[in-house]
């Protein structure tokens, strides 16, 4: 059913304030932050597979442990009461509640989620539920993976089973996380799991995620209560062509394409663009769209997330101009390439301030998204479901962890969620991400996301100033200067 009305955004007063309703959490993901790799009946999924693989994870860091959140999931959850949370976004482990990706449920990995969702609603904190943030089982990717149907027809066999298990207490659903990751750095260019660099397996995988979605929002709303929401996150691009040359915007066009309306097209139109389908036809005819494929991929949704950290700028350019390939945020590296049908394409550093990942800071790309959104998909309620920043935290001697860049990075972006708002976006949330320090897939440990740092041998917790900060902001849904804490 449709999301109520979060209402309109406050008079202007001394700080912008955002509407009553308004939900503010964190986000984590399964493989990143719960451990128990091996118990209670979880099987190994592609990112156990990838972290044994010798030089693919920072110095062959792994999720065996991560931030055991398996085992201190009630201490997290009152952590995040006290920091002042109003929702958890966490993703469930699809080899821990069905281990061989097909069969019967781990019953023991559903109680978890059970549990889990038990002591959030008690402490007044929302569940939000991801179904897949990236850890598919290994033997379904040892039968082919993404790139084969069979996946997508698991996946929804999936949903529905985590959907009986937990919709009495889950309201809001996410089908996918990041999709154009799991597609084109999993099987395009192979910086993540399970690593293989096939460009039409790439764009299979796409089209198979889309059709899990689809399937799995079909499956669910058979199942769930009236009052469920359902939606899917996508790390969208905030495109820039380098300078207003024809040929720089058409290589803006191209990665729009395979990077935004790859899913946009069929989730939210019902089509692929035709663009996208000419850009990639000389890789294939795309016969793995199958009849009927695009309808049960166009089902509707109750919001939609965005993921958003840096935006994306663009060039023409031949493979020798240099133009500077990142690899985590989804800009190339790799022995692959992650961009079928624009190869070519050069990209650029946006100017302006750096993170610890490399990344340009630059909140403007934010409010772009979000209103190109509102203006494209009037009507839709959009909510930002992963934003952040890495830093190298270290405690000080006194134990305290100072970030002051992180809290200087999310207040920017906030004001950028906030004017996108008051230019008619309609927002529904925000989730920092993310809550916990954690592994940060190829990079390891190397890069700390979390408002709470975790110290690894140790597992203590300790609040960042930016996580007390944004409690500040969580509990009052006032954009404080960020020297408040």
């Amino acid at each position: 059913m449709p999301l109520p009305p979060v209402g309109p955004l406050p008079p202007a007063a001394a700080l912008p304030r955002f509407p009553a309703g308004f939900l503010w959490g964190t986000g984590t993901s399964a493989y990143q932050v719960e451990g128990a790799a091996a118990e209670d009946g979880r099987t190994a999924s592609i990112w156990d597979t990838f972290c044994r693989t010798p030089g693919k994870v920072f110095r062959g860091h792994t999720g065996e442990v991560a931030a055991d959140h398996y085992h201190r999931f009630r201490a997290d959850v009152r952590l995040m009461a006290e920091l002042g949370l109003t929702a958890y976004r966490f993703s469930v482990s699809w080899p821990r509640v069905r281990p061989t990706g097909r069969g019967p449920a781990g019953q023991r990995g559903l109680d978890f989620y059970r549990r889990l969702v038990d002591d959030l609603l008690a402490a007044g904190i929302t569940p939000v539920a991801t179904l897949y943030h990236w850890d598919l089982p290994q033997e379904l990717e040892s039968a082919g993976g993404w790139p084969e149907r069979a996946t997508a027809e698991r996946f929804a066999e999936y949903a529905a089973l985590v959907g009986g298990a937990l919709g009495d207490r889950v309201d809001h659903w996410t089908t996918l996380n990041e999709p154009w990751c799991s597609a084109f750095l999993g099987y395009g260019s192979g910086v993540h799991a399970p690593g293989r660099t096939d460009p039409v397996d790439a764009l299979r995988a796409a089209h198979h995620l889309n059709l899990g979605h689809g399937l799995a929002v079909t499956a669910l709303r058979g199942l769930l209560p009236a009052t469920a929401r359902l939606s899917v996150a996508l790390n969208l691009h905030a495109l820039r062509p380098l300078t207003p040359s024809a040929a720089d915007r058409d290589a803006a066009r191209r990665i729009d394409a395979v990077g935004n309306r790859i899913f946009l097209g069929p989730m939210l139109e019902g089509a692929y663009p035709k663009d996208l389908l000419a850009d990639t036809a000389h890789l294939t005819d795309w016969a793995f769209v199958r009849p009927g494929d695009e309808e049960a991929i166009h089902q509707p949704l109750d919001w939609l997330g965005v993921n958003y950290y840096t935006p994306t700028v663009v060039s023409a350019a031949a493979e020798d101009t240099g133009a500077a390939p990142a690899r985590e945020d989804g800009h190339g590296g790799g022995e692959g390439s992650p961009w079928p049908g624009a190869d070519l394409v050069g990209f650029h550093l946006a100017p302006g301030e750096r993170t610890a990942m490399g990344w340009a800071v630059d909140p403007s790309g934010l409010h772009q998204l979000l209103t190109d959104l509102a203006r494209r998909y009037p009507g839709l309620p959009l909510m930002v479901t992963e934003n952040g920043a890495a830093y190298p935290d270290e405690p000080g001697e006194d134990g305290t962890v100072d970030d002051p860049e992180r809290t200087a990075y999310l207040h920017a972006h906030l004001a950028a969620v906030h004017r996108a708002a008051a230019d008619g976006a309609d927002l529904r949330g925000y989730f920092a991400w993310s809550l916990l320090d954690n592994f940060e897939w190829a990079y390891g440990y190397a890069k700390r996301f979390g408002l709470v740092h975790v110290d690894y041998p140790t597992q203590a917790r300790t609040p960042k100033s930016s996580g007390r900060w944004y409690a500040r902001v969580a509990r009052t849904g006032e954009l404080h200067p960020p020297d408040e804490a």
